[in-house]
């Protein structure tokens, strides 16, 4: 099968596309005939096995990537399940967490897939597994989001942030979006009530506090974002970091969580490492969402597979509209 391959850390120039041995199936397992994959920056972290304190952590692998194919996002057909799997058999069209996904076949867990919603096509379904739970997770977990509260989304135009724009719009709160100008009208149609183009305005500059604030950027400092926040505020942090970097945004995150301690407001990180917690649950409420007109993935643009170096370049340097996918056949 064709699958992108990374046999050493690196620049997206490291990824290549080879032929490769389709994976089996374990037990518990499920064979995917890989229709089409998302971009993320986990998959540029992945790739360079940033930040590097990750490395020791056994999260990237220490001097190689952990995985040799790259991806995590996909959706397919079930091409054949293991002994132990129930509820899935061949034909079934599927979403959710797969890693080697940058590939014809790919196998993953049962347990970390969910029935595609019909209405989407592969390419949008693809888009929705790390993307909405991790907005699910930050603004219904974390954030605790209720109706009418003032809820502020900066970087509401990325593969997060459209979709956490929407969530909170259905929850009936207020929403705030932050992105560029070129970004207003789509964030608008997503649900926002108000739009802040960055380049003009800063959104911590006290005029107007907030109930939640799910910070997908981390372009403001810590003692600034909480200047926003109403008294008794919740910062949402979601990961992130730029390449290249020691610790990314472990420190970051460290220093939320200190910070946490000693004040009335509550701040605290996400993680988007995909399939951590509740993950068919998070799933779940995602394609209901979905299902119910609710909730709508962006794609912003599709690279075919001999393309993902360029694909994962582009999400690297932080500003796709919505999502980037690969559709793989």
């Amino acid at each position: 099968m064709k699958a992108v391959v990374q046999d050493r850390f690196g620049p997206p120039d490291s990824l290549e596309l080879t032929d490769t041995d389709r994976p089996e199936p374990g037990a518990d397992q499920v064979l995917i005939r890989v229709r089409a994959a998302a971009l993320n920056p986990y998959d540029w972290h992945m790739m360079r096995g940033d930040p590097y304190v990750a490395r020791l952590m056994g999260g990237v692998g220490l001097t190689r990537p952990k995985i040799r194919v790259a991806g995590i996002d996909a959706a397919g057909q079930v091409e054949a399940v293991g002994t132990d799997v129930r509820g899935l058999r061949p034909g079934d069209e599927v979403l959710g967490f797969c890693p080697g996904s940058f590939a014809e076949y790919a196998c993953t867990t049962a347990d970390l897939l969910v029935p595609k919603p019909a209405s989407l096509t592969f390419e949008q379904a693809a888009a929705v597994p790390m993307g909405a739970v991790t907005a699910l997770r930050g603004i219904r977990t974390v954030g605790r989001v209720q109706a009418g509260q003032r809820v502020l989304i900066n970087g509401a135009a990325g593969g997060v942030g459209t979709f956490a724009v929407q969530i909170a719009a259905a929850l009936d709160a207020e929403v705030t979006a932050v992105c560029s100008a070129r970004n207003a009208d789509l964030v608008r149609s997503l649900g926002a009530a108000r739009v802040v183009d960055y380049s003009r305005e800063d959104f911590t500059d006290r005029r107007t506090h907030y109930d939640v604030i799910l910070d997908n950027v981390g372009n403001r400092p810590l003692k600034r974002l909480r200047r926003a926040l109403t008294p008794t505020g919740t910062l949402v942090a979601n990961g992130g970091g730029s390449p290249g970097r020691v610790f990314g945004a472990v420190g970051s995150m460290l220093r939320l969580v200190a910070v946490n301690a000693f004040v009335r407001q509550r701040l605290r990180p996400i993680l988007p490492a995909a399939p951590a917690g509740p993950t068919h649950e998070d799933l779940l409420a995602v394609t209901a969402l979905i299902e119910t007109g609710k909730l709508t993935p962006v794609v912003d643009r599709t690279y075919p597979l001999a393309d993902a170096a360029e694909g994962v370049r582009h999400v690297e340097h932080g500003h796709a509209r919505g999502k980037a996918v690969i559709a793989v056949s």
